[in-house]
């Protein structure tokens, strides 16, 4: 056994909780040791140093990157998979700002390692039950009538090391699975115009090429309708760790089902039952049945400040910030409880609020030192509420992954520290 497989077979329970905050203690002081420290002369009403002299030129660095001063990156839990090439990275939602996760922060998920695709040699084939099996090219897409639209993919087991106990001393290790980026492609329903569905072709069966030929079945009317066959994220082409060149994208529903390096669609008259949605991306209830295809991702929100990664640094005026989404369409309200869900207050939506989409909330408050228990809980354009973990519990049971949108309580301390509890 490797010494990090011989140190992530150890860690548990409290364990895994330690090696977080230490974690997290190591990066924050290689950060700090990587720049100049402040210098008093340096700050007001001085002139500082850097006003001094030139700084670099423009060809210096040719593709921008952020400040050294920084510190924002996808983490990873080494204890969660067997090995880094079917893994997740974590996306660092306590650092980020509106609601676009910049492209080199989208958290990651892969089955199989990253594919290297050479552009010049993609395919994509669509056959099956269709009049015209075709093959397009990169070219022969971006050809096509494009779209763009601003969506979030979550996984679907983001929160899922929750379900039985709150165990996660950090923000992005309970909800860093979701982000939310401005895609641009092709509509699918467009290229299935292109080659004709057969009046029987009812499924879609999505295969990547990557290393696990991972795949999913999509209903025919989800094709149809809001599907995307994207080339471009954030204004720029797809990193590979999201599917360069092509992607898959069914906004609202499960992750995975948004199936990166996108090989071929096969259009069918019932679904295939692969192994990504039987073995996994299944829900086992209480009575022991598991509850299949459950493609949306349900209503959910998460406080961002305070968080275990922003405690309270003083008294006085505080922004309680937050994310909230939903699969269903566009978040309508948020509400937000400092005494754990016994009363509620609204909160603003701010800036933009999409359907499909990560939109902030805030609300305006002062904290004077006493304990908080702070929840957040959106409401969607549907009416759906965010559901109490008990009433979760209530109906799924405990012996699942997948599906945990609950109200989240972050327990606020006189010192301001924040840690992860729940509430049933």
């Amino acid at each position: 056994m490797s010494a990090v497989a011989d140190e992530a077979a150890q860690l548990k329970g409290a364990d895994r909780r330690n090696f977080l905050r230490k974690g997290f203690a190591v990066a924050t002081a290689a950060a700090a040791g990587a720049v100049t420290p402040a210098l008093a002369s340096n700050k007001a009403p001085n002139l500082p140093e850097w006003t001094k002299t030139l700084g670099r030129g423009v060809v210096a660095r040719p593709y921008g990157r952020p400040s050294d001063f920084t510190d924002l990156q996808r983490r990873t839990v080494p204890w969660l998979t067997a090995s880094p090439e079917s893994s997740i990275s974590f996306s660092p939602l306590q650092d980020l700002k509106g609601i676009i996760t910049p492209s080199g922060l989208h958290f990651e998920r892969y089955h199989g390692g990253i594919p290297e695709v050479n552009p010049d040699e993609y395919q994509l084939m669509i056959h099956g039950l269709v009049e015209r099996p075709l093959i397009f090219t990169l070219d022969d897409l971006m050809r096509m009538p494009s779209v763009t639209e601003i969506r979030f993919i979550e996984c679907p087991a983001n929160g899922g090391m929750e379900w039985k106990g709150a165990q996660m001393e950090a923000l992005q290790f309970t909800h860093g699975m979701v982000s939310c980026s401005e895609w641009t492609g092709v509509r699918l329903s467009t290229l299935l115009a292109e080659v004709g569905v057969k009046a029987e072709g009812k499924w879609i069966l999505a295969e990547g090429s990557d290393a696990a030929g991972m795949s999913r079945s999509i209903p025919i009317d989800k094709a149809l309708d809001d599907a995307l066959i994207c080339y471009a994220q954030n204004g720029e082409p797809l990193r590979p760790e999201q599917g360069f060149p092509v992607r898959l994208m069914n906004p609202g529903w499960e992750g995975n089902t948004s199936v990166k390096w996108l090989r071929r669609l096969e259009v069918g008259d019932q679904p295939w039952y692969h192994r990504e949605e039987t073995s996994k991306y299944t829900d086992l209830m209480p009575d022991g049945r598991s509850r299949k295809f459950s493609f949306v991702q349900e209503t959910n929100s998460v406080v961002t400040n305070p968080c275990p990664e922003n405690p309270i640094q003083q008294k006085g005026f505080i922004e309680i910030e937050g994310l909230a989404w939903s699969g269903r369409g566009t978040i309508k309200a948020v509400d937000l409880s400092f005494d754990g869900g016994v009363t509620w207050q609204k909160a603003e939506v701010k800036g933009l609020a999409l359907p499909k989409a990560l939109t902030r909330f805030g609300f305006k408050t002062q904290w004077n030192g006493e304990p908080w228990l702070i929840q957040s809980r959106a409401i969607d354009e549907t009416g759906y509420v965010q559901p109490t973990l008990a009433q979760l519990r209530g109906e799924r049971g405990t012996n699942t992954i997948y599906h945990k949108n609950s109200i989240h309580t972050w327990n606020v301390h006189a010192s301001g520290e924040v840690t992860n509890v729940q509430i049933t």
